[in-house]
Order: structure tokens, then C-alpha cells, then sequence
């Protein structure tokens, strides 16, 4: 193998990286799989991560904003996407900082995705509560919020 395989085996791998950040975010973990099932050096996929990582093109601070803020809009609560943003390998750490730093009004947020769901009509039984319940809770909101919620829109 020669300086010039290695080099076009680089840029292959940077190229692919690219492409795919260009489509959306994406975390270094959930990068460096795609890349993985693609490419089999595994030094190589790392140099070429570390190397877009210096330059600000990969940030797993920027993809926990911006995933925290899509999922959030979308109706998501706090639980479900620290769940999902482990899943896919942002540090607890990073996740915990962004969360309570710069987390949206979740009380409000559970408002809305009901509000989208049920309307405003108050629950009529108490199988509607449950079903309003398990809805928010799938969805990943604090049983607490749920509560509240549930207590506000009880019509028995």
C-alpha cells in the first residue's frame, strides 16, 4: 500500500462523512457507525472524525441542540429524548447540560402535544384520563407533568 491509496482511502472516507453531515447532524457515534459499515479501518474513520471535529463540522454539542429542539417542536418530552440521544452516544454529561440549561418550557410543551391530541375538551371517564396518561408518558414527559395535567383536564 502506498501514500497515495491511503490518501484516496482518506478522502473516500472524509467525502462519505460530508455527505452525510450535509443531510443533517449527526452525533460522532452515530457518524462513526455509518461510516463504519462502509469503511473497515477503523483508525482511518477516526482520524478523518477527529479531523472534522477540528474544524467544527462535526459537534455533538450542536446535534444535542438541534435535536433536542426538533424533537422538543414535535412534541417530545424530556425523558424520551435523553433516551433517544443515548441511544444514539451523546455523553450523559453534555445531554444533562443541555437539558437543564437550555431546556424549553416542558409543562408547556406537554400543553401542546395534548392540546394537538385531545383538543380542549376535558377527559369525560376515567379511560380517557388513562389514555391521555399513557399518551404523554409514551411520549416522554415527567409523570409529575403528566399529573398535573391529568388533575387540570379531569372532568369527574
Amino acid at each position: 500500500m502506498n501514500v497515495d491509496d491511503v490518501l484516496d482511502d482518506a478522502t473516500t472516507v472524509e467525502l462519505t462523512a460530508v455527505r452525510l453531515l450535509g443531510s443533517r447532524d449527526h452525533s460522532r457515534k452515530e457518524l462513526r457507525r455509518k461510516l463504519h459499515k462502509r469503511f473497515a479501518d477503523e483508525g482511518l474513520i477516526d482520524e478523518v472524525l477527529d479531523g472534522l471535529t477540528a474544524r467544527n463540522l462535526l459537534s455533538d454539542q450542536r446535534f444535542v441542540e438541534n435535536y433536542v429542539e426538533q424533537r422538543s417542536r414535535k412534541g417530545y418530552g424530556p425523558l424520551r429524548i435523553r433516551a433517544e440521544l443515548a441511544e444514539r452516544g451523546v455523553s450523559g454529561e453534555l445531554l444533562a447540560d443541555h437539558l437543564e440549561q437550555a431546556a424549553p418550557d416542558w409543562g408547556e410543551l406537554l400543553d401542546l402535544a395534548a392540546e394537538r391530541k385531545f383538543g380542549d375538551r376535558p377527559a369525560s371517564d376515567r379511560r380517557e384520563l388513562a389514555r391521555r396518561g399513557r399518551f404523554l408518558e409514551q411520549r416522554g414527559f415527567p409523570i409529575g407533568l403528566v399529573r398535573r395535567y391529568l388533575d387540570r383536564v379531569s372532568d369527574l
